[in-house]
């Protein structure tokens, strides 16, 4: 599949040109108006790119504007490639999902469970009524947390203990295991750092840096030439400029990454929950792949069986009606959490307009992906503006892609 312009036409797999200029006309206000500095999108059906554009500017100050290949931030849509990541290292035999952590990360032994602060400060802590597992570190319900909120108490504790400052993935996932759990395993939903812990499972396991593992065994077999934790200074050029938005001002402000990156040089920690770069066209190469049931291009990157089970549900009924979830991604009845991504089980009960089985996830910079299995289609949509308050252009486009069906 050729992901660096469109190859076909629209109609030529079933989709409407129209409607699909309906939803760059869309994006085109968004920019027009000032909620967006601009947006990469492409959209491929049966195999087939059969719509790519790129919006609006890369550097507003500059006047340059976006083009294919523009570099983005993609942050937490690195989740899902270190769900692939751990499911190759399922297919070699290294864990199976009802595993607990402790078997593979020794100082998850005995881990407690945060029970309020004490007088003195001090965090309390009970006993962990079951040990975590894995499926539910693939699913944000083994209770690990991120340590970004200032007002929490075990957020505090995280950072207390300068987690995201370890100098190796090994030292981040022991600070975390010395740290209590947020609540008890497989009872809440909470967005955490668990794909971090899986980072350093992955090089426990195999040996290899991260950054060296997700290169050999995803990025190059795939063709994905721009995806990688970091840009070289010959590719700097092309990294898209990152903004959010000021209520007081009314407009987008250049605004600085987030974890001091600098993205030029290769980072200290390979960070498996938000630390990639990649453009539209690699990213679509990824997505393609999880269409095809694990291979493109003749190149298996890992098996069906292992993909189906990533891109599945393992979300308990009362999980799914906890009132669980994270900005955009609402945890609710029909939309569920497989390993490292979300699920559309019964898109009817989430009420949007997708194929069962759609498997997707966003980025704090705004990005997102769908894989629609039904409709065989993949989106990507890539933008580079801090998400808070910013319109949920997931939902938007693939409301608005249900009306470019023709078939």
């Amino acid at each position: 599949m050729n992901t660096s312009v469109a190859v076909d036409t629209p109609e030529s797999v079933g989709l409407s040109s129209k409607e699909l200029a309906k939803i760059d006309a869309f994006l085109q206000g968004l920019v027009d108006d000032g909620t967006l500095a601009g947006v990469v999108t492409l959209v491929a059906r049966h195999g087939k790119t059969v719509h790519a554009s790129a919006i609006g500017m890369k550097d507003i100050a500059a006047g340059e504007p976006l083009a294919l290949d523009t570099i983005f931030r993609i942050f937490s849509m690195t989740k899902p490639v270190t769900g692939v990541a751990m499911s190759i290292c399922h297919d070699l035999g290294f864990w199976q999902p009802d595993d607990p952590i402790a078997r593979h990360l020794p100082a998850f032994e005995g881990v407690r469970v945060f029970d309020g602060v004490a007088p003195d400060g001090l965090l309390k802590s009970a006993a962990a009524q079951s040990a975590p597992t894995l499926r539910q570190l693939l699913t944000h319900t083994a209770g690990l947390s991120y340590g970004f909120d200032p007002n929490d108490p075990l957020d505090r504790a995280y950072q207390k203990a300068k987690v995201w400052e370890s100098e190796t993935l090994a030292e981040m996932a022991d600070k975390v295991a010395a740290l209590p759990l947020a609540y008890q395993p497989g009872t809440k939903w909470k967005y955490s750092m668990s794909m971090d812990v899986q980072g350093a499972m992955i090089e426990r396991w195999t040996g290899e840096t991260l950054p060296d593992f997700y290169r050999k065994r995803i990025f190059e077999p795939l063709g994905m030439v721009d995806t990688a934790f970091h840009t070289p200074p010959e590719k700097r050029a092309r990294l898209a400029k990152l903004y959010r938005f000021s209520p007081t001002q009314k407009k987008l402000l250049e605004a600085p990454s987030i974890l001091g990156r600098d993205y030029e040089t290769p980072p200290k920690l390979g960070n498996g929950g938000g630390g990639l770069v990649s453009t539209a066209a690699d990213y679509a190469r990824f997505a393609q792949m999880l269409l095809n049931g694990g291979e493109l291009d003749g190149k298996r990157i890992v098996s069906a069986s292992a993909l189906q089970a990533q891109m599945s549900n393992h979300l308990s009924d009362e999980i799914l009606a906890g009132g669980f979830g994270v900005g955009l991604q609402q945890i609710r009845p029909g939309y569920g959490h497989g390993y490292d991504g979300a699920v559309f089980h019964d898109p009817d009960a989430a009420g949007v307009p997708v194929g069962k089985g759609t498997y997707q996830w966003d980025g704090a910079a705004g990005t997102w992906f769908w894989v629609d299995p039904v409709h065989d289609l993949l989106y990507v949509g890539l933008i580079q503006r801090f998400a808070e308050n910013s319109p949920p252009l997931q939902k938007i486009t693939q409301t608005m892609m249900a009306d470019a069906y023709l078939d």
